[in-house]
C-alpha cells in the first residue's frame, strides 16, 4: 500500500506568487534607465517617473543599476515580502 500523502519538506507552508526577483534585477541592470523592472513588478507610476528621470537628467540608468543589484542581493522571501507584498516602490 502506498502512502499518497504528500511529504511536509517537499510542500509549500503557503501558496503564494512566482517570485520575480531574478528577472527584475536582471531588467533593472540591464535596461533600467527606461523603468522596465518598474513596470514588471506593477509599479507603473515610478517606471513613468525614472523615464523621465532618465530624460531630463541621466538618473534613471543609476537608479536602475543599483536596484537591480539590490533585487539580486535580497534573499528570495525577502524580495518577495519587500517588492510584491509590501509593493515597496523605490530601493
Amino acid at each position: 500500500m502506498e502512502n499518497t500523502k504528500p511529504e511536509s519538506w517537499n510542500t509549500p507552508s503557503t501558496p503564494r506568487q512566482e517570485n520575480k526577483k531574478v528577472a527584475a534585477g536582471i531588467l533593472g541592470i540591464l535596461v533600467g534607465a527606461l523603468g522596465i523592472h518598474k513596470f514588471y513588478l506593477g509599479y507603473t507610476k515610478e517606471g513613468i517617473i525614472q523615464i523621465l528621470l532618465n530624460l531630463l537628467c541621466g538618473l534613471g540608468s543609476l537608479i536602475g543599476l543599483i536596484e537591480g543589484i539590490i533585487y539580486l542581493t535580497k534573499t528570495d522571501e525577502d524580495f518577495y515580502q519587500t517588492y510584491q507584498v509590501g509593493r515597496k516602490p523605490w530601493f
